[in-house]
This record gives C-alpha cells, structure tokens and sequence, in this order.
C-alpha cells in the first residue's frame, strides 16, 4: 500500500518497479489523501492494474494509513512510501523471514539512497535503535553521518524499529495494537507502532536479503519548520506513551533541557522558525498530556528489549565522536 498525497511524479518514477514485482501472491494499492495533483485519474489512465482507496482529506501519513488498511484483506501488510524504487525480488525475503517466528511483528528490507546507491538511506538504513532518552538511530545512520554499504550489515537480525518507508506487518498484530497512532499525523508514527508491539514481547527484524532504494524528503524537507516541530512533539508523546511511568517523568524531564540546547542551536544559527517549533511541541504535548495519558502501555514483563540502547547516542556522537553504530560501546541491547 502507497500512501499519496499530490504525489503524481513519484508515482510516475517509482510506481513502475512496484508493478514489476515478482512477488506472486501481491495486491497493489495506493491509498490517496485528497490530492489535488490529478493523481488519481493519473492512475486510473496509466496503472489501471492498482487499486484506489480514497480518503475524503488529508488524514497524514499515520491516519491516512490507518483509513485506507482498514479497507484491505491480507495476511501481510506492506507499507510503502511513494519515493521508493524496489528490486524485482525485494518482498519474498522479508516474508520468508517473517514466516520463520511467530513472534516477528513487523520487519524492513534494506534501505539505500535512491540518488546514492552506495550509501545507506537516513529513514531507515539497517534497522532502527533507540536510546535511552528516546533518540532514534540506526545502523548505517546515526544523526547526519550516513555509512557506505561495504555489506557490513548484511546480516539479518532483530532491531529496535522498521522503517515506515519499507513497512512489513503481520496483519493480526497490526489489529492487536490499533494500527499507528493518528494523532503523530507523521514522522516516528512507525517507531511508535514498534514500539508497542515490542512491549508486547513481539521482534522488529530488518531482512538483509532485501533492498530498496529511497528518495527521501518527498513531503517535508530537513529544514522545515513543521518537521521539526512533528519529530520533536511526537517523541515526547512517545516517550510518554511507552515507557514505565516514573521513567517516564525523569526522561522527559532531561529531554525537555536538551530540546531547549537545540532551541538555542537553531536559534544561533538563524532558523528562529525552527526554534519557535521546538516551544509549540512542548506547548502542545503538555496540552494533550491527559489524552496521551489515556493510551499508556508502558513496558510489560513481556517487554522485548532488543534494541533499546542504554546509552546516550548524543553523548556519543556530539562528545565522544563515535560516528557509526559499529563504534558505539555496549551497541547490542539492554533488559
């Protein structure tokens, strides 16, 4: 499923190598969000084999999602951004890894750059970790500095979080945690989702055998005010949502100092827009605080811990200049 919104030149770059997909059993859908591009009636002409499902409005990425799924019958899920070009056998991989454990939720191929094919791609790379302060990283990316695919990560293996860009979901678990939070709108939704289904004790797995290849920054650019306000609002929902509560209240304690050294940051660089976003996510997750409330799970006894870093990739990186996954200390996990 393809998710699009006043999206027609990615379809008509990437939806192409979707179509030639080898995978047998396979229906294509693009779920559309209002757009107003002409996009629909651009599929209906040229992609008449793919199935529509419209969505009244724009619904974001997250509720977007959760509307068009609600409409499909299949074992699997694949969520796939509009920006990515697959392989003609990216999806047998990832489902025969899948189909090895019970316990496996979710998964994500390979993820390199669309425009640099040796190098990893930010979204997702090889897999997704999380620090203890609730920084997401992953291997072949960690904050800016993105690895070349020397096949250092060519082995599969349970990560923390799968990528949104290249989601693969058991549908019956998908149902069993309600879908992605609509409420993100976008950005981290994915890591969120995993994140619960991992305090279910279930695994994230990113599959080796497989690889696609991403544009990135097809909606919103790095520099964009309202990105920074989404990623910093929706991790402090996250955090509240999926940690133990007094873990909780110290994390986002210490956080709320450190999104205020990033405020100054982009205030000294002169993105004062930028920083004023960082004050309007704080503003608004104390406002939806007793909505957040409301959907806390926190971690269980089942809680699957893979993943979850219990250092400080920002003490790592910015201090200790650790640059990539394979020189971080006590990398593998934590219980």
């Amino acid at each position: 499923v393809i998710l699009n919104w006043n999206g027609k030149h990615h379809l008509a770059e990437y939806l192409p190598s979707v179509v030639r997909s080898g995978y047998p059993n396979l229906e294509i859908i693009v779920g559309d969000n209002a757009s107003s591009d002409g996009s629909v009636d651009y599929l209906i002409e040229k992609f008449p084999e793919v199935r529509i499902i419209r969505n009244d409005e724009n619904y974001g990425f997250a509720g977007g999602y959760n509307q068009v799924l609600s409409q499909v019958d299949a074992d699997y899920f694949v969520l796939l951004n509009s920006d990515v070009e697959v392989t003609p056998n990216w999806i047998e991989p990832v489902i025969t890894l899948m189909e090895t454990d019970n316990t496996i939720a979710a998964a994500q191929p390979k993820l390199l750059s669309y425009t640099n094919r040796e190098k990893f791609e930010y979204a997702g790379a090889a897999g997704g970790f999380i620090d203890f302060l609730g920084y997401p990283f992953c291997r072949g990316r960690v904050f800016d500095t993105v690895e070349t695919d020397t096949g250092q990560y060519d082995q599969s293996s349970e990560v923390f979080w799968a990528t949104g860009a290249a989601l693969f979901v058991k549908r019956n678990y998908w149902n069993e945690v309600g879908g992605l939070d609509a409420d993100f709108f976008a950005h981290m939704e994915e890591i969120d989702l995993c994140w619960r289904l991992k305090n279910r004790g279930y695994k994230i797995m990113y599959c080796a055998e497989s690889t696609v290849f991403h544009l990135g920054g097809g909606t919103l650019s790095t520099e964009s005010p309202y990105k920074t306000y989404l990623n910093f609002r929706n991790n402090l929902v996250m955090l509240h949502k999926n940690l133990p509560a007094m873990q909780a209240i110290v994390i986002i304690f210490l956080r709320f100092w450190l999104d205020f050294i990033s405020l100054l940051r982009f205030l000294i660089d002169g993105k004062k827009r930028n920083a004023m976003a960082i004050n309007k996510a704080h503003t608004n997750f104390f406002r939806s605080f007793f909505r957040t409330v409301k959907k806390r799970h926190g971690h269980t006894r089942n809680f699957n811990s893979f993943g979850f870093y219990g250092g400080s990739i920002v003490w790592n990186y910015f201090v200790l200049k650790k640059k990539t996954f394979s020189q971080l200390p006590g990398k593998q996990t934590i219980s």
